[in-house]
């Protein structure tokens, strides 16, 4: 009897043995949901290139947008210091305090 009980014993682990050493294949339901999780995976990367690269055209955007701006304030200032100095020269005119072209130049040059 023990020796039956023992060879059952011997029998079932070896079908076990060989159960679990069968190459599975895998159901086309884990496919599908590997397949969607690289699609998934996919899209996401997708989404981060696209909003790198939004972050980067608008930051790039700023950048000309303070650029132009500064351009703007030196191309201001250095016509107002120009009108000021065509003002200062008329006014020397007018007063007759400049007689010469020599003396317009100067006054253009204060």
């Amino acid at each position: 009897m023990k020796k039956q009980i023992l060879s059952l014993a011997v029998v079932a682990l070896l079908a076990f043995t060989v159960q679990s050493c069968e190459k599975k294949e895998p159901k086309p339901a884990d496919e599908e949901l590997t397949l969607g999780n690289k699609v998934d995976s996919l899209t996401t990367d997708i989404k981060e290139v696209k909003d790198s690269a939004v972050t980067k055209t608008e930051d790039a955007a700023k950048d000309v947008k303070d650029a132009t701006k500064k351009a703007a304030e030196d191309v201001k200032a250095a016509t107002e210091k120009g009108a000021k100095k065509v003002e200062n020269a008329a006014k020397a005119v007018k007063d007759g305090t400049v007689k010469t072209a020599k003396e317009v130049d100067a006054a253009l040059k204060k």
